[in-house]
């Protein structure tokens, strides 16, 4: 039996690495990720009115808390959480923290290096 520690407080997304150290692998991401939102931004617009979704393009996902953190986290090429704000207390988004929200990415896409892009679950 696992006795959770009352005073633990799990750390947020300013509080987590930024990097494993790994860089971009695929130089057409950062172009590819910039057309699939600006293509997809009017219908997003109409579905989320109250602006309450999150599009990260190379930017981590912690899923669980691990040592060292960045284990536990996940850095697609782009992903989509519907009803979630776009920043947190005022701030840009650093990563999506799934334990502090509790919506897991509806999509997430890899793009593929050289033969476009690749569904991963």
């Amino acid at each position: 039996m696992v006795i959770a520690d009352k005073n633990l407080t799990l750390p947020d997304h300013t509080q987590l690495p930024e990097s494993d150290g790994t860089f971009v692998k695929n130089f057409q991401e950062h172009p590819q990720s910039i057309l699939l939102t600006d293509s997809i931004l009017p219908r997003l617009q109409e579905i989320h009115s109250d602006g309450y979704y999150c599009i990260g393009q190379d930017s981590g996902i912690y899923w669980r808390l691990t040592d060292p953190p960045e284990k536990g986290a996940e850095a697609p090429d782009w992903f989509y959480v519907p009803n979630v704000p776009p920043s947190l207390n005022g701030e840009f988004r650093r990563f999506y923290v799934f334990w502090q929200e509790l919506i897991a990415p509806l999509i997430v896409l890899e793009f593929g290096k050289d033969s476009g892009l690749i569904l991963r679950k």
